[in-house]
C-alpha cells in the first residue's frame, strides 16, 4: 500500500508513478528527523557499545532518507520536470549538511572508536573487522579529529559542493536539450545513414516541424560528425557538444573553478596534500602521484601508435583528395577515420544494425551470464500484478533467479533518449539486498542508456558500440545484485572507485566472441545469424586505431589529475584554456579556440566527488579485466567451473575483501598489465 507521501514508502514495488517535485522536500525532512534521532541514541553516553548495538545501527540509521534522495535524485535524471528539479535542488543542500554532521559528530565518533578499541574486536569475523576499520577512517577522512571550527568549515565545503556539482549536471542537461537542428535541404543530409536520416525525421516530425532535427543526444549527434559528407555540419555539430555549459547563463566555467578550490580546500583541512590523495586514499591507487605515474606509463607505451595512426590518416586524406588535402580538423577525425575503416576493412558499422535488435541483444546476453553463472532472467510483463510501475512506457523490468530458483535481484531497463532525461549509460542500485530472517532479500537496480531508438515499425536495431554498452551495465548491474555480502555498505558496487569498472568492462569481452555472439547477433528479420565475413570484418576493426582510442582516454584522466594536483588558477589562467592545452598533446588534430569540454565533463563535475581525481580507473580497471578475461579464454568463454569461480570469488563479493586480494583469489597471482596492450594490439610487432 502507498502512503500518501510515496518517497516515505519501503516496498519492494516503488511507486515511481505515484512520485512528485511537492513529496521530496517534506519526505526528506521527516526522514532525516527520524535518522538524526537514532544518531543520538546511539551516541548518547549511556547506550549499548558493540558491533551490533553501534555499527549495524549506524549503518541502518540514514538508510531510509538516502533512498529518498537516491529517488528523487533518479527521477530528475530520467524524466526531469521543473518541479522535481527545484524540489531535488531544494533538499540536497540541506542533505549533504545533514550527511557531513553525522561524521562530524563527536559523540557518535566516539561511541565508535569505542567498539574499535573493545575486546569485542577480536571476535568478529573478517568482514565485520573489515567494515568497522573502514568506518572509523571513514569518520577521520571526514574531519573527525577535527576541532569545532574545522567540523563547521567541511560541513559548509560539503553544504555548497553538493550545490554547485548538482548545478553543473543540470546546466549541461539543458544546454544539451535545448540545442536542435533543422535541416530542410535534404542534400545537406549527404553521407548520412538512412537510419539516422529516418531518426532526424521522425524527431522534427513529433514536435510538427519541418524537415529533419539533429541534437545533441549521442545517436543523433555521432551519426553527423562520423558520416555527414558536409564539413560545415560536422563543424556545427562538434563545436556545439564540444561547448555546452561554456557561455552565458548557463555556463560552468565558475562552477568548475570554485569545485576544485573547495575539494583542496577539504582535502588540506583534513591533512591531506591534495583532493587526490583524499579520495584516491581508500582505492587501489590510494594516492595522486600513483594515479598519475599509472597513466603517464600507459602514455608512454601508447604513443607511438597513436603517432603513427594520426599520420596515416592525414595520408588516407590525401589519397582521397590529392596532395594538396588541408589538414584535419577535430571535426573532421571520426568522418575520414570511418571511411578508412570502411576502405581498409569493407566495413560498415550501420549496416550491421539488422543483426542488432536490442530485444534480442537483452535475451542474448541473459543467456550469456545465466551460462556463466547459473541465473535465470525473466522480464515481468507490463500487464502482470508484479510489474511495479515506472516512470515513462519504454521502461522495462526484469526478475533474476539463481539455479535453485531463489530471487536474487530485479532490475528496471530504461535504454532509449529523451528530452528530460540525462545523456550516456548508467547503473543505480535502488534497493541493497541483505539477510532477513531466513532469507536474503533480493536487490533491486536499474540500468540506463540512451541507444537507437525504435523507427518506421521496425525494433530498435543498434550498432555494435551500443551493444557494448548494454553488457558493460549489466555487468555492473550483476555485481550489484549478485552480491551477497551481510553487511550492505560492503555489498556490490560499493568498492574501490578504481575496482568498480571491472566487471562491467569484463561483460564487454563477450560482444567480440563467435560462440556468444549466435546467441544475440541475428537479423530481426530472419534470424540468421551474423555473416562470418561480418564477425570477420568486426574483429578486423576493433583495433583500428586503437592507439587514438586509448590515448583519448588517457587524455581524460590526464586532465582531470592534473586539474585535481596542479591547476593554480592565478598561476595558470582560465581553466577551459588550461585543459584546452593539455588535452590538445592527446588530439589527433588541433583543437579549436572554442574547444571547452571540460565545462560538460559530467563524470568529474555532476557530484561532490564522482570521477573526481578517478578518471583513470577506466584504464585501470580495464588493465584488470583484459588479464581476467585471458582466463576465459584460456578455459573456455562458457566454461561453467571459470564462472562459478569468478561469481564466488570475486563477482559476490563487494567490499567484504581487500580488491587486490579478490583479484589474486581468481587469478592466483598479481595483475598483468600487458594483458590490455596484447588485447589491443598495441605491442612492437605492431609498431611496424
Amino acid at each position: 500500500m502507498i502512503p500518501d507521501n510515496p518517497f516515505l514508502c519501503s516496498d519492494y514495488a516503488i511507486p515511481f508513478a505515484a512520485m512528485r517535485g511537492e513529496h521530496v522536500a517534506p519526505a526528506v525532512e521527516r526522514l532525516m528527523a527520524r535518522a538524526q534521532s537514532e544518531i543520538e541514541s546511539i551516541a548518547a553516553p549511556d547506550a549499548a557499545r558493540s558491533f551490533a548495538d553501534t555499527l549495524l545501527r549506524f549503518e541502518a540509521a540514514t538508510e531510509a532518507v538516502a533512498q529518498a534522495i537516491e529517488r528523487a535524485q533518479h527521477l530528475e535524471s530520467v524524466a526531469t520536470t521543473p518541479e522535481m528539479r527545484e524540489a531535488v535542488n531544494a533538499v540536497l543542500p540541506e542533505f549533504s549538511q545533514f550527511s557531513s554532521g553525522i561524521y562530524l559528530h563527536g559523540g557518535l565518533w566516539k561511541a565508535i572508536e569505542a567498539v574499535s578499541l573493545s575486546d569485542e574486536v577480536a571476535q568478529l569475523d573478517p568482514v565485520q573487522k573489515r567494515f568497522l576499520k573502514k568506518t572509523c577512517d571513514a569518520f577521520k577522512r571526514h574531519g573527525a579529529h577535527l576541532d569545532a571550527a574545522g567540523k563547521e568549515r567541511i560541513a559548509a565545503i560539503d553544504k555548497r559542493l553538493t550545490e554547485l556539482t548538482t548545478r553543473f549536471g543540470q546546466n549541461v542537461l539543458d544546454t544539451t536539450s535545448a540545442f536542435e537542428l533543422l535541416i530542410e535541404d535534404q542534400a545537406e543530409l549527404a553521407g548520412l545513414p538512412e537510419s539516422s536520416v529516418a531518426a532526424a525525421r521522425a524527431d522534427a516530425a513529433k514536435r510538427d516541424q519541418p524537415g529533419w532535427r539533429f541534437s545533441l543526444q549521442y545517436p543523433s549527434y555521432s551519426a553527423v560528425v562520423t558520416h555527414a559528407d558536409s564539413a560545415a555540419l560536422r563543424r556545427k555539430m562538434y563545436l556545439a557538444y564540444q561547448t555546452r555549459a561554456s557561455a552565458g547563463k548557463l555556463d560552468n566555467r565558475p562552477l568548475i573553478g570554485e569545485i576544485l578550490a573547495l575539494r583542496r580546500e577539504k582535502a588540506r583541512l583534513l591533512g591531506y596534500a591534495g583532493f587526490p590523495d583524499l579520495v584516491l586514499n581508500d582505492r587501489m591507487a590510494k594516492n595522486g602521484a600513483t594515479a598519475m605515474t599509472f597513466i603517464e606509463e600507459l602514455n608512454e607505451k601508447t604513443r607511438p601508435f597513436f603517432e603513427r595512426e594520426n599520420a596515416e590518416l592525414q595520408e588516407f586524406r590525401r589519397e582521397l583528395e590529392g596532395a594538396e588535402a588541408p589538414a584535419l580538423q577535430a571535426w573532421d577525425v571520426a568522418y575520414y577515420a570511418e571511411k578508412m575503416r570502411q576502405q581498409r576493412y569493407d566495413y560498415d558499422e550501420e549496416s550491421l544494425r539488422p543483426y542488432f535488435s536490442a530485444d534480442k541483444v537483452l535475451v542474448g546476453l541473459f543467456q550469456i551470464v545465466g551460462r556463466l553463472y547459473g541465473i535465470r532472467i525473466d522480464e515481468v510483463a507490463r500487464d502482470s500484478t508484479d510489474f511495479p510501475g515506472a516512470w515513462h512506457e519504454d521502461v522495462r523490468f526484469f526478475r533474476i533467479e539463481d539455479s535453485e530458483g531463489v530471487h536474487r535481484g530485479s532490475f528496471y531497463v530504461d535504454l532509449f533518449p529523451r528530452d528530460n532525461k540525462r545523456g550516456g549509460g548508467w547503473m543505480n542500485c535502488f534497493i541493497v539486498g541483505h539477510p532477513e530472517a531466513d532469507r536474503f532479500r533480493p536487490h533491486l537496480g536499474l540500468v540506463c542508456a540512451n541507444l537507437s531508438k525504435p523507427l518506421d515499425g521496425k525494433p530498435a536495431l543498434l550498432k555494435p558500440s551500443e551493444v557494448r554498452t548494454i553488457f558493460h551495465e549489466l555487468g555492473h548491474l550483476l555485481h550489484q545484485c549478485l552480491s551477497r555480502v551481510p553487511i550492505k555498505s560492503l555489498s556490490g558496487v560499493n568498492v574501490a572507485w578504481d575496482f568498480v569498472e571491472l566487471p562491467s568492462q569484463l561483460m564487454e569481452n563477450w560482444c567480440w566472441e563467435r560462440e556468444a555472439l549466435d546467441l544475440f547477433a541475428r537479423h530481426y528479420e530472419t534470424d540468421a545469424p551474423l555473416p562470418q565475413a561480418d564477425l570477420a570484418k568486426l574483429l578486423q576493426v576493433r583495433n583500428f586505431r586503437a592507439g587514438s582510442a586509448q590515448m583519448r582516454q588517457l587524455g581524460l584522466a590526464t586532465q582531470d589529475l592534473k586539474l585535481h594536483l596542479e591547476y593554480d588558477p592565478e598561476r595558470d589562467g582560465d581553466v577551459v584554456s588550461y585543459c584546452r592545452e593539455i588535452y590538445a598533446r592527446f588530439s589527433a588534430t588541433e583543437l579549436p579556440e572554442e574547444f571547452a569540454m571540460i565545462a560538460s565533463f559530467n563524470h568529474l563535475f555532476s557530484s561532490p566527488v564522482g570521477y573526481g581525481s578517478g578518471y583513470y580507473s577506466y584504464k585501470w580497471a580495464e588493465v584488470l579485466d583484459a588479464d581476467v578475461f585471458s582466463r576465459f579464454k584460456a578455459e573456455g568463454i562458457f566454461n561453467r567451473k571459470t564462472g562459478e569461480e569468478f561469481l564466488d570469488r570475486l563477482l559476490s563479493q563487494g567490499d567484504s575483501r581487500d580488491p587486490l586480494e579478490l583479484f589474486k583469489s581468481f587469478m592466483g597471482r598479481e595483475p598483468d598489465a600487458e594483458a590490455l596492450f596484447r588485447r589491443r594490439g598495441l605491442v612492437a610487432s605492431a609498431a611496424g
